[in-house]
């Protein structure tokens, strides 16, 4: 299986001559972390900006979006990735603490609901449906598949989604119980997605969420589950025409970058989130979310140069936000 390892965490650091006396270099060192969701695609773009800035080092982390905005607003880092828009909260503790910030949308993604490739009874679920698997009334009570449905089959339940750090657990939550964070507990949940994966894949009767840069990855060993849009027209499969035509919904979200503005006056740091928004289209693509259109990140680059720092979601975490809605958002910042 292929999966997202830190390798840049692993870079040996870097030594310098300087007139006649040898002496080790600082290394400049580039500090995100955050999302798992995120994690691929700033772990490739890191790579790839390494292999040409000899001397600069980028650290990717993986304490999950509310852990990274923890850590960003005590100015701990650099580069907060982030699945889910900062929240109130989040805000202020930013605000306390005197750090500003650039909101920055990097990708799509189309978090995805999987289940074991053995499982041949189960071809679509409804947003009611899984509602009623993850309510938090649910807990020690739906057990069962077939207490959900009474067509699905009389077997053990077996759940595993994002931790509460995550916020694929605040998306996922809002957009299929109705209210951030409220979810049962009863499930095997972890901030790193490939464990996720690997349960998920070793149980017939599992069923979990990520977003859809793991599952592509892990395709031999899981199957998506097409979701019954609200309105009941259809069952929709995660992929990226479902994502740009706006149908698969409500599963749809924009993913960021949030940069430190003080941090950005730091030249490294500058250069970073410059190749960054650059290559953000080509390596979303590479690990298998939605590239935004290339007016999106033009538009980005034009707010880091005009100085036009905060959220545009002012503390909320949106659910169903389009492609299309997104750069009518941003253009009107």
């Amino acid at each position: 299986m292929k999966s997202f390892l830190p390798r840049s965490m692993l870079a040996a650091s870097t030594f310098a001559l300087f007139g006649a006396v040898c002496q080790p270099a600082v290394a400049q060192v580039i500090k995100v972390d955050g999302s798992s969701t995120v994690y691929p695609i700033t772990e490739a773009v890191a790579e790839e900006f390494q292999k040409f800035n000899r001397g600069l080092k980028v650290t990717v982390g993986v304490s999950g979006t509310g852990g990274g905005f923890k850590r960003f607003c005590r100015n701990e880092t650099d580069i907060s990735d982030a699945s889910r828009p900062i929240t109130r909260s989040e805000m202020d503790a930013c605000k306390a603490a005197g750090v500003e910030y650039f909101e920055l949308p990097v990708a799509f993604d189309a978090l995805t609901v999987v289940i074991n490739p053995r499982n041949t009874w189960l071809k679509q679920a409804t947003v009611a449906e899984l509602k009623k698997l993850w309510e938090p009334a649910a807990q020690g009570k739906v057990m069962r598949w077939n207490q959900v449905n009474p067509t699905w089959p009389d077997q053990p339940v077996k759940l595993f989604g994002a931790g509460s750090e995550s916020g694929t657990f605040d998306y996922f939550t809002e957009a299929i119980v109705g209210k951030s964070k409220s979810s049962r507990s009863d499930f095997t949940a972890s901030e790193d997605d490939n464990v996720l994966v690997q349960g998920v894949a070793g149980d017939v009767n599992a069923l979990g969420y990520f977003g859809y840069a793991y599952y592509a990855e892990n395709r031999n060993k899981l199957k998506a589950l097409p979701i019954v849009e609200k309105d009941g027209k259809q069952a929709v499969l995660p992929s990226e025409g479902t994502v740009i035509n706006g149908t698969y919904q409500p599963l749809a979200r924009p993913i960021f970058i949030y940069v430190n503005a003080k941090s950005l006056g730091k030249p490294e740091v500058k250069k970073f989130v410059d190749f960054y928004l650059v290559n953000a289209a080509k390596m979303s693509k590479e690990v298998k979310y939605v590239p935004l259109p290339a007016d999106a990140y033009k538009t980005a680059a034009a707010h880091l140069t005009q100085g036009k720092k905060g959220t545009v979601f002012g503390g909320k975490n949106e659910v169903g936000i389009t492609i299309a809605e997104l750069l009518k958002r941003e253009a009107s910042q």
